[in-house]
C-alpha cells in the first residue's frame, strides 16, 4: 500500500524551498535589526497551557488541538500557536526576573485539526515576534512596523493593515452585555456555530465567514464605543504613532481576535488574492497572559505571519524567481576516470573557498554533462580530459556568451572570483 503525506500536511520540495529560505532570511535579518532574538520552543506542550491561555471555550481548544495522553497519562498536545509557548519559556527560565524588555522572534510549525482547504492546513508555519515587559504604545507601533517591513521586503504587494482595539477585560465584559442584547432577536439569522458562540464565546461571532452572519455582525455596535479612558487613550496614541511613520491602516471596528488572551490593540494583515481566508498575519496586545500563567504583571504585544499564506499571496513567478537565483557558479565536466578523480578533488577545494560548484555522478557523456550544466543554469563549465590533465589546465567555458579559454587548475578559483 502506498504511503502518502497525511491530509492537511505538505512536503516542501527543493524546487519550492528557495522561497521559504528567502522569506525566512528576510524576516530573520529584520527581526534582529529591530532587536529581537530567536527563541525555539518544543512542538509538544502540556494541553492545559493552551486551555489557560487561548481559552477553554475557543474553537482551537475545543475542536482543533491535536491532544493525547502519553505513557504517564499526561495530556499533551502539538502546539496550535507559539505565543503561549514563548510566555511559558519566558517564565520557566526566569526571564521575567529582568527589568529589561524581552524581545523574541521565532519560525516553526503549528498544528490544528481543521478541515483542509485553501489557506488552511493542519500543519502550517509561522514567523512571529513577542515583546514582553512594556505597556508603551510605541511598542505596538514597533511590532506593526516590523511586520509591514517584512511584508514589503519579501515583495508582497497589495496588502493592507486592519486595526482595532478590544480594550481591557472590563471593557470586553461591558461590550459583551451590549452585544448579547443586540443579538438576542437576531439569533435566527445566525449559523449553528454562531449559536454556540453566542452561549460560550461571544466575540468569535465576528470571525465567522458565513455570509448571512457577516451581514448581521456588520450592523452590531462597535467595541470601540465601550473602551475605558485608559484604553481609548492608548489606542489614540498607537494611531498617532503609525500616522507619524506613514504606515497606512484601515480602522475595522469589528476586528476582534478570538483568542482569550488579547487586550487593547489588535491588527490583521490582509490580502485580496486569498479570498475568504484573506489574512496573511495578525497580532495584538496580551497584557494579562504572563500573570494568567503564574507570572508577574508583564504586558506584552506580538504578531504571527503565516508562511504558506505569504507564499500564496506573493505575485505569480516570485517563487520561480527566487529558485532561479540559486544555481552553480561552475559545473565540472570530465572525460575519463583519472580526470574524474582530479575534478572531485578540485570541487572540494573550490567549495572550501565558498564557490558553489557541481559535477556529474552518473558517468554521462561529455554532451550529456553539458546538457546537465545548462539545465542547472551553471554560469561556467570547466572541461577536464586527458589533454587538459597533461597540461594541468581546464577549458573554462562561459555558458552565456559561449566563449572559452584555458585556465590553470590551481588558478581556477581566482579566475571564478
Amino acid at each position: 500500500m502506498e504511503i502518502k503525506a497525511i491530509r492537511g500536511t505538505k512536503d516542501i520540495l527543493p524546487k519550492n524551498s528557495q522561497i521559504w529560505c528567502f522569506i525566512e532570511g528576510k524576516a530573520k535579518g529584520l527581526c534582529e535589526l529591530y532587536g529581537y532574538r530567536q527563541i525555539r520552543t518544543p512542538l509538544l506542550e502540556e494541553a492545559r497551557l493552551f486551555a489557560r491561555s487561548i481559552g477553554e471555550a475557543t474553537d482551537i481548544v475545543q475542536k482543533e488541538m491535536y491532544s493525547f495522553l502519553d505513557r504517564k497519562k499526561r495530556l499533551l498536545c502539538l502546539r496550535p500557536e507559539a505565543t503561549a509557548s514563548v510566555v511559558r519559556a519566558y517564565l520557566e527560565h526566569g526571564l521575567d526576573k529582568s527589568a529589561h524588555l524581552a524581545k523574541f522572534y521565532y519560525f516553526g510549525p503549528m498544528f490544528r485539526a481543521e478541515r483542509p482547504q485553501a489557506g488552511r492546513l493542519r500543519q502550517f508555519h509561522h514567523i512571529g515576534v513577542e515583546a514582553i515587559g512594556s505597556l508603551s504604545p510605541y511598542l505596538d507601533a514597533e511590532v506593526i512596523s516590523l511586520a509591514v517591513k517584512i511584508l514589503q521586503e519579501i515583495g508582497l504587494e497589495g496588502f493592507s493593515v486592519q486595526l482595532n482595539s478590544i480594550g481591557c477585560r472590563k471593557d470586553r465584559q461591558k461590550y459583551k452585555l451590549i452585544l448579547r442584547k443586540a443579538l438576542k432577536n437576531k439569533l435566527k439569522l445566525l449559523c449553528c456555530d454562531c449559536h454556540s458562540r453566542y452561549k460560550v464565546n461571544l466575540l468569535r461571532i465576528f470571525d465567522c465567514k458565513n455570509v448571512a452572519c457577516k451581514k448581521v455582525t456588520r450592523r452590531l455596535p462597535s467595541i470601540v464605543d465601550s473602551l475605558c479612558p485608559q484604553c481609548r487613550g492608548h489606542f489614540f496614541k498607537v494611531k498617532q504613532i503609525l500616522n507619524s511613520l506613514n504606515i497606512s491602516y484601515t480602522l475595522n471596528p469589528h476586528l476582534v481576535r478570538g483568542l482569550d488572551y488579547y487586550t487593547k490593540t489588535c491588527f490583521e494583515f490582509v490580502h485580496p488574492h486569498l479570498g475568504a481566508q484573506n489574512a496573511v498575519g495578525a497580532g495584538g496586545r496580551y497584557d494579562d497572559l504572563v500573570s494568567d500563567l503564574g507570572g508577574p504583571e508583564k504586558p506584552a504585544v506580538g504578531f504571527a505571519l503565516g508562511i504558506e499564506r505569504l507564499i500564496a499571496a506573493i505575485a505569480p513567478g516570485k517563487e520561480a524567481e527566487q529558485a532561479n537565483k540559486i544555481f552553480p557558479s561552475l559545473y565540472v565536466a570530465v572525460i575519463g576516470d583519472e580526470a574524474r578523480q582530479l575534478a572531485f578533488k578540485t570541487l572540494h577545494s573550490l567549495r572550501e573557498q565558498g564557490i558553489f560548484c557541481e559535477m556529474d555522478y552518473h558517468d554521462k557523456s561529455l554532451k550529456g554533462q553539458m546538457r546537465q550544466a545548462d539545465k542547472l543554469r551553471a554560469k561556467y563549465v570547466a572541461i577536464l580530459g586527458e589533454t587538459e590533465l597533461k597540461k594541468e589546465v581546464v577549458i573554462l567555458r562561459d555558458m552565456q556568451n559561449k566563449s572559452q579559454k584555458e585556465v590553470k587548475i590551481d588558478k581556477l578559483a581566482e579566475e571564478l572570483k
